[in-house]
This record gives structure tokens, sequence and C-alpha cells, in this order.
């Protein structure tokens, strides 16, 4: 079973840096991309970023362009998030997304293999 597992959510202050990573546990499959999408409590989901194995074709939703920054390891199949320059609704969960289409339209359709989830509060 694939299993897709965050990890480096938590607490920071308003303007703070945190780093997510998504890495495949278990039986690991060659996604097309791999992305991130958050839900804030009474919110939809938001497509945050995506990123194209294969050539490392990016997605940015307009919230987050600037300040985060997507990348990834293909030696150990992990996806990291840098995010920078928080603000109080960039609170939410976290999830990974793994799929097989284009970043720009895996970041909306958010068609794919989710993780669990990691929760990111800023605040001070």
């Amino acid at each position: 079973q694939v299993q897709l597992v965050e990890s480096g959510g938590g607490l920071v202050q308003p303007g703070g840096s945190l780093r997510l990573s998504c890495a495949p546990s278990g039986f690991t499959l060659d996604y097309y991309a791999i992305g991130w999408f958050r839900q804030a409590p009474g919110k939809e989901r938001e497509g945050v970023s995506c990123i194209r194995n294969s050539d490392s074709n990016t997605y940015y939703a307009d919230s987050v362009k600037g300040r985060f920054t997507i990348s990834r390891n293909n030696a150990n199949k992990t996806v990291y998030l840098q995010m920078n320059g928080l603000k109080p609704e960039d609170t939410a969960v976290y999830y990974c997304l793994g799929g097989y289409s284009r970043p720009q339209d895996m970041c909306v359709t958010l068609k794919g293999h989710w993780g669990q989830g990691t929760q990111v509060t800023v605040s001070s």
C-alpha cells in the first residue's frame, strides 16, 4: 500500500518559516507530479503548489507566490515545501498529493493519492 507521509508542521509566528516534507512509505509509485494542498477550518481545499517529477515544472497558487517554494529530491522521492513569510491566513492542515496529471491541473482537481496531513498554525 502506498502512503505519503508529511512532516514539518508546527506553530510559527507571523513572518516565520517552516519546511514541510512529503515522503513515500511502503510500496512506492512513480508519480508524474507531487504537490501540496491545504484546508483551513470552514474553508474549501486549496491547491498550494505542485511539481512535475520529470522536469520540475511547477505550479503555485497566487496566494503563496513569492513566499513558498516547492522542490524535490528524486533520490529519496521526497518533496519539500519551503514556506517563508508565513501569515495567519496560511494556517491550515497541509496535505501531500501524488498524481498523474500536469501540476497546474493536479493542484486544481486534487486528484491522486493523499497523505494524512500536517497542521501548520501561524499565530503570535
